[in-house]
């Protein structure tokens, strides 16, 4: 049993939940950036979704997630035949602080120094092959291991050439980030790589921060009976997750919805066209999740301002928050006010 907070027993933050689901449901959308004061939950709802996202078949005894026989690892290829085992989404926290040799792998010395065999030790990019990457404080990461991240980000692979080793390992994930804006801005190709970003707050009603603390209260006295208490509500939500991912290739999207996809991140002066393409994938899975065949423009309205936000460029002259600056620009462009 999920061993976190349960993904439906938090209270509140609808876009961030929404965002982390439609991620799940596709993982091409890019991921997701939190951002948002300390104490707000964002830790606790990233890593409560680990109880949503469906078992994956992965290579029996593979250091690397092997999911098939397309895109095996050097190990699974001296195989004769390669048993799968059905096992979680692993969800990999990356610290603060951790080395290179930590997130690439490296050669393990203990078996070097005992056995004088070179052996490879798989890093975190290893076990994170297949699943999400949770990097808590992400906008502290520092440069060289940021550098790493989009290396691979970009190739979807693993390259490691050192101490007599070379290594080539797939390494496909999510890439989940939180941080807290007053510690730090995050680097902007960094920025780029994430599909969502979302800003959240504390609640602002009494009303929902006692029912958070009560919740909470609850879940620390009897985790396994609160978990219990809200596990059939997670799996409907994993049923929806499961029905959307199956259902997706069927979404269509007509020129009408693409072409006011393409108007509105030129009106907001999104650079590039990953802004478009993460847009008409997130209307795909809201359509998916949401059991609808096609997108609407209110889908536009809902979803536009979280994949875009982050990509606007600085406006001197204006210093409302990017939220708001798209939010303008959608509702001019689809309201034709």
């Amino acid at each position: 049993m999920n061993k976190y907070f349960p993904f439906s027993a938090i209270v509140g933050q609808e876009q961030m939940k929404l965002a982390l689901i439609l991620t799940a449901i596709d993982p091409s959308i890019g991921g997701v950036l939190v951002f948002g004061d300390r104490g707000t939950g964002k830790s606790t709802i990233i890593r409560s979704l680990a109880g949503l996202l469906p078992r994956k078949n992965f290579a029996v005894a593979c250091s690397f997630n092997c999911e098939n026989s397309d895109n095996l690892c050097d190990q699974c290829k001296k195989k004769k035949s390669i048993d799968y085992e059905e096992r979680d989404t692993p969800v990999i926290d990356l610290p603060l602080g951790s080395t290179e040799d930590r997130v690439v792998g490296a050669l393990n010395l203990e078996i070097a120094l005992t056995e004088g065999r070179k052996v490879f030790e798989p890093g975190l990019l290893a076990k994170a092959n297949g699943g999400l990457l949770y990097i808590d404080e992400v906008n502290l990461l520092e440069d060289h291991i940021v550098d790493l991240l989009l290396d691979v980000a970009a190739s979807g692979e693993n390259l490691v050439e050192r101490d007599g080793l070379s290594i080539r390992h797939s390494s496909k994930f999510v890439l989940i980030g939180s941080g807290n804006p007053e510690e730090g801005e995050l680097r902007p190709q960094l920025l780029d790589r994430f599909g969502f970003s979302v800003n959240v707050t504390s609640p602002s009603e009494v009303s929902q921060r006692i029912e958070v603390i009560k919740r909470r209260d609850e879940f620390e006295r009897d985790p396994q009976k609160f978990l219990q208490k809200w596990r059939s509500k997670d799996l409907l939500v994993q049923k929806k997750i499961i029905n959307a991912k199956n259902t997706l290739d069927s979404i269509k999207l007509d020129d009408s919805i693409l072409t006011k996809c393409a108007e509105i991140c030129i009106a907001v002066g999104s650079d590039g066209l990953r802004g478009e393409l993460t847009l008409l994938r997130a209307l795909r899975a809201l359509c998916a999740f949401n059991g609808s065949t096609k997108p609407t423009l209110d889908n536009i309205r809902e979803i536009a301002i979280y994949t875009l936000s982050h990509r606007l460029r600085r406006d001197p002259l204006d210093d409302t928050s990017s939220e708001v600056r798209v939010k303008r620009k959608v509702n001019e462009l689809i309201d034709g006010k």
